[in-house]
C-alpha cells in the first residue's frame, strides 16, 4: 500500500447570512479547513484534515503549502500502513533516524503549530486508508468500541440573556440532547453579563440538562474567578478554557479555586502538552482536537493519559467531516472517551462534505461501521469551494 499522491486544499464554504453568529472570533461568514487527500498506488483514497484556526478565524494557505510542498513529497512511495513510524519521522524531522535508534523524541525546533497540524491531517488520512485496506472501521483497529452509539452535547449558545434560554431549549428539542454548551467570556464584556446569560440558561433548561460554558480562553484569572463565583449555584458540568492556554500557572490556580470542572485542550498539541496538563492537575476534561493535536494516533495517546489520571476525554470537534469522524472513532475506542461535541452553529464543513447526513437521535450519534473513517466525502463540494 504505497503512497502515490498527496494533495491538500484550502476549502472555504460560505455560511448563509441568517445562520451566521458573532463571538469573540468576530462574525463567522465561512467555514474553512485544510482538507487532505492521500491516494495509494492501488487506488485507495484516505481523507484527512488539518486546522490552525476556528471556523473562519484564520488563514489556511500556509498549512496547505506545508502539506503539498514539504510534508507531502516525503510521503511518496512510503508504506501507508506505517502510521506510527510516519508520525515520528515527520515530528522528528532530519533526526528521525537517531530518535528511532535511541527510543526517544528528538524533534525539530518548529515542533508545534503548523507542523503538528500538518501531521494531524496526514495521520487521519492514513488511518482512513488503513481501515479501507483491511475492510475495518478505525475503531476496530484501535482495539474495539465501547458502544454503538455515543452521547453527544449540543455546542453553540451565543444569544443574549433574553434569548439564550429559548436557543438552548431549541437544541435540546432538535436532537434530544441531555447536555448543551454556551459561549461566555470577552464577547459579553464584563463577567456579570456572562453570568446573567448563564443564569437565564439554567432557569430555562431546568436541573435535568447538563450545562457547559466556554470562554475561549478570554478571561484573566481574576475575572474567571469572579464569573465562577457568580454562577456557583448553576451546577455547571464544566467550564471550558477559562483562561488562555499560554497562562498554564493561571489555569492551575483557577482550577484549585473552583468546584466547577475545568475542560482544556483545543489549543494544545501532542501528548507532551497534555501530559503536563494532567500532571499539574490543570484540568478535569481533556479536549484534544484531532486536526490540530496530532491526529488519531496522538488523540489516542492523549486518551491514555486521561485514563491514567482519572480524567475524561471529550475531543474538540468544532471541525470538518474528517476530524469529526476521527473523533467519533477515538471516543468509541478510548477508555476515557466521554462525549461528542456536535455543532449546533452552522457547520457546512461537516454537513456538506459528508454525503451521508450526520444525525443525532435521543442525544446520541452512531459510531460508523463502514471501513476507515466511514466517511464518504463529496468531492464535488471540495472542488466547488477550494479557495484559489
Amino acid at each position: 500500500m504505497r503512497i502515490k499522491s498527496v494533495e491538500a486544499r484550502w476549502v472555504q464554504i460560505p455560511i448563509a447570512q441568517e445562520q451566521q453568529h458573532v463571538s469573540d472570533f468576530g462574525r463567522l461568514r465561512t467555514f474553512d479547513a485544510a482538507i487532505l487527500r492521500i491516494e495509494t498506488e492501488d487506488g485507495l483514497v484516505g481523507w484527512g484534515e488539518g486546522k490552525n484556526a476556528a471556523g473562519s478565524a484564520g488563514q489556511y494557505a500556509a498549512l496547505v503549502h506545508l502539506l503539498n510542498a514539504e510534508f507531502g513529497p516525503r510521503l511518496i512511495g512510503q508504506d501507508a500502513a506505517a502510521i506510527t513510524p510516519i508520525w515520528e519521522r515527520l515530528y522528528n524531522g532530519v533526526r528521525h533516524q537517531g530518535a528511532a535508534a535511541r527510543g526517544h523524541t528528538m524533534p525539530e525546533l518548529a515542533r508545534r503549530g503548523l507542523s503538528v497540524a500538518a501531521i494531524s491531517a496526514i495521520d487521519i488520512a492514513l488511518w482512513d486508508l488503513r481501515g479501507k485496506a483491511l475492510g475495518e472501521p478505525v475503531w476496530s483497529l484501535l482495539g474495539g468500541r465501547s458502544a454503538e452509539r455515543l452521547p453527544a452535547y449540543a455546542s453553540g449558545g451565543w444569544a443574549d440573556a433574553g434569548a439564550i434560554g429559548d436557543q438552548l431549549k431549541s437544541y435540546v428539542d432538535a436532537g434530544g440532547f441531555g447536555a448543551v454548551k454556551m459561549r461566555v467570556g470577552s464577547m459579553d464584556g464584563a463577567p456579570h453579563a456572562s453570568a446573567d446569560r448563564v443564569r437565564a440558561a439554567r432557569a430555562a433548561l431546568g436541573p435535568g440538562i447538563d450545562l457547559m460554558v466556554d470562554a475561549h480562553g478570554t478571561y484573566t484569572v481574576a475575572d474567571a474567578k469572579r464569573f465562577a463565583a457568580m454562577v456557583a449555584d448553576c451546577d455547571l458540568a464544566w467550564f471550558e478554557e477559562p483562561v488562555t492556554a499560554d497562562d498554564r500557572a493561571g489555569l492551575i490556580e483557577f482550577r484549585a479555586a473552583t468546584h466547577i470542572p475545568v475542560a482544556l485542550g483545543e489549543s494544545e498539541a501532542t501528548r507532551f502538552d497534555f501530559a503536563d496538563l494532567a500532571a499539574r492537575r490543570a484540568a478535569d476534561v481533556l479536549q484534544p482536537d484531532p486536526a490540530f493535536c496530532g491526529g488519531i494516533t496522538e488523540t489516542m495517546r492523549i486518551g491514555t493519559i486521561a485514563s491514567a489520571f482519572n480524567l475524561r476525554l471529550a475531543p474538540h470537534l468544532w471541525a470538518g467531516a474528517p476530524a469529526f469522524f476521527a473523533g467519533l472513532h477515538v471516543i468509541a475506542a478510548a477508555p476515557a472517551g466521554a462525549i461528542v461535541e456536535f455543532s449546533l452553529g452552522a457547520n457546512p464543513m461537516i454537513h456538506d462534505l459528508s454525503r451521508a447526513p450526520v444525525r443525532v437521535t435521543d442525544g446520541t450519534i452512531a459510531v460508523p461501521d463502514a471501513p476507515g473513517l466511514g466517511l464518504e466525502i463529496d468531492e464535488d463540494i471540495i472542488a466547488r469551494y477550494t479557495k484559489r
